[in-house]
């Protein structure tokens, strides 16, 4: 009987998940766990995680890397693990860091800047897609560099302070 107990425990404990974010936040967190289960099987295991990697470009992802990755979960990741574990990821974390990480997804090397024309790739080819005039709008409050690069760290910093960082 007590084994029983525990396990209604440990699914109650799930999914008080829910009440930490609105309904608008569990449906993008949907949305972002349907483009990651490419084999739509309800569950993200590696395979998936590679397939996500590639449709962003990144294609070299080492089995240690996503082995890690699947290791952050208690066993297999089905939508409400998956919302439990960005439930616990977010729980006091600095928007602007977790902006800045999204980036640097795209930036393996640390540069901290992005070739526009990449950039303008990924959002007008990838999950929700920009139009041409929103990466116009985009390009115009927060124009790449001479040599055709965004400072993301910057723009990262302009959104969540709204002022330019101070050059160092």
């Amino acid at each position: 009987m007590a084994p029983k107990k525990a396990k209604k425990k440990a699914e109650g404990a799930n999914s008080n998940v829910f009440s930490m974010f609105d309904q608008s936040q569990i449906q993008e967190f949907k949305e972002a766990f349907t483009i990651m289960d490419q084999n739509r099987d309800g569950f993200i295991d590696k395979e998936d995680l590679r397939d996500t990697f590639a449709a962003l470009g990144r294609v070299n992802v080492k089995n240690e890397e996503l082995e890690e990755m699947i290791k952050e979960s208690s066993g297999p990741i089905n939508f409400t693990v998956f919302l439990t574990m960005f439930g616990e990821k977010l729980k006091g974390t600095d928007p602007e860091e977790s902006i800045l990480n999204a980036f640097k997804i795209f930036d393996p090397e640390g540069k901290g800047v992005l070739r526009k024309d990449y950039i303008q790739e990924m959002l007008m080819t990838q999950a929700e897609r920009f139009s041409q005039e929103e990466i116009d709008q985009m390009f115009a409050a927060f124009p790449p560099d001479v040599t055709g690069n965004l400072d993301y760290k910057n723009l990262v910093h302009i959104i969540t302070h709204g002022e330019e960082k101070d050059q160092e």
